[in-house]
């Protein structure tokens, strides 16, 4: 039989999410008297690890997706992806722009290099570009006078037939932690923006959750790019993916598969790291470092065993890690270990006690871990190698 441990993958979670952020939207317009946002649902990371063929199927209603990798736009619109598709990242080269144009990609310009590149270029119709202007993160984009610069530049090419405007964009460093950043950030935006009344795009999925940060940005057509949240982790540290309604849409769980009597003083795993403080059950899962669970992730990391909450003990190893049982008579081997998602501790709760964030577990799961995904009362599994 094949190793016990699998990562289940719910469409219908990922559909829920997105209709949540949705409603969420509408009805902060609603009360603005405002048009809501359109979304850029991105699916960038193999879709955080859920697949991109997945994401395209329950992102349908998405107004558009956006991501950075070449081949995952190819592989959008070879599903029959016909909605805008959008490149955050823009194009790395202008042999690239080869692909922009034969698959109607839209692009992000970010660089004064990517504008020099695209003067060489004759599209048979023109591009459509985002101008992305650095207003604190400090990452990519245009700023201070270079924005102006940038703005001319644009200008020029669309008299060219080169690109097409989409508007103007930023990204928020803090929108997870600091209104007052955040709203810093708006202001400068708003001050260095060269089209004040064209569409623009600004907020992630902090920013997107926070909606209260509407009524702060202008009223004129806006797309948001939530991420995380559409695959239920949130992005804060004080609220949880529950707090907004949002589902997880990826369970990693294994099973057990030895169990081991521990004496108090006895040390459990590599290091000896953790020391049995009483008689302890032990449950050995088949789950490691190997299969994308962090190597760092300490004694009393929570997971469910049967339904039961407990915690881990010991060092994660690479094809294994233990989970106290003591205080659950029933378990043994065979027994179901949900290490994050339904039935278990959210992938935020995990990331929390390992000292990282959900966004960094949800796409380390590796390709040897099989893949289940669960189109509501039907489950496919999936042939990691096309992952």
């Amino acid at each position: 039989m094949p190793r016990p441990i699998q990562l289940l993958l719910s469409s219908a979670a990922l559909t829920h999410n997105l209709a949540v952020v949705r409603q969420r939207l509408t009805e902060a317009s609603t009360r603005l008297q405002r048009p809501a946002p359109h979304i850029w649902a991105v699916i960038k990371a193999n879709a955080y690890g859920h697949g991109i063929d997945l994401g395209v199927q329950a992102f349908a209603q998405a107004d558009g997706l956006a991501m950075l990798d070449f081949n995952e736009a190819i592989r959008c619109r070879e599903l029959g992806w016909d909605k805008p598709i959008l490149l955050l990242e823009g194009f790395f080269s202008a042999d690239d722009l080869d692909l922009v144009t034969r698959h109607n990609l839209s692009i992000v310009v970010h660089d004064a290099s990517q504008l020099q590149a695209l003067y060489q270029l004759q599209p048979p119709q023109p591009i459509s570009a985002y101008l992305k202007i650095n207003t604190g993160m400090h990452r990519l984009g245009f700023a201070g006078s270079a924005v102006d610069a940038a703005w001319r530049e644009i200008r020029a090419l669309q008299q060219q037939g080169v690109l097409r405007f989409l508007g103007a964009m930023t990204h928020f460093s803090r929108a997870d932690s600091s209104e007052a950043d955040t709203l810093a950030q708006i202001e400068r935006f708003q001050q260095l923006n060269p089209a004040p009344v064209a569409p623009f795009s600004v907020c992630n999925s902090a920013a997107t959750l926070q909606t209260g940060l509407q009524s702060h940005l202008p009223a004129i057509e806006q797309w948001v790019r939530p991420g995380i949240c559409l695959y239920g982790a949130s992005p804060f540290e004080t609220q949880s993916a529950a707090d907004f309604d949002l589902r997880p849409a990826q369970t990693l769980s294994a099973e057990i598969i030895g169990v081991q009597h521990v004496q108090a003083g006895d040390g459990v795993g590599y290091g000896h790291i953790f020391e049995a403080e009483r008689t302890l059950r032990v449950g050995v899962v088949a789950c490691g470092y190997a299969d994308g669970y962090p190597r760092h992730a300490p004694s009393g990391t929570p997971a469910t065993v049967d339904g039961q909450r407990t915690r881990l003990v010991g060092r994660v190893s690479m094809d294994m890690l233990t989970v106290d049982i003591t205080d659950l008579p029933d378990a043994g081997v065979g027994s179901q270990v949900i290490l994050w998602g339904a039935g278990g501790p959210s992938v935020d709760e995990v990331a929390q006690s390992a000292g990282t964030i959900g966004y960094e577990l949800v796409t380390a799961v590796t390709a040897r871990v099989p893949r289940v995904v669960e189109f509501s009362n039907t489950t496919r599994q999936e042939d990691n190698d096309e992952k």
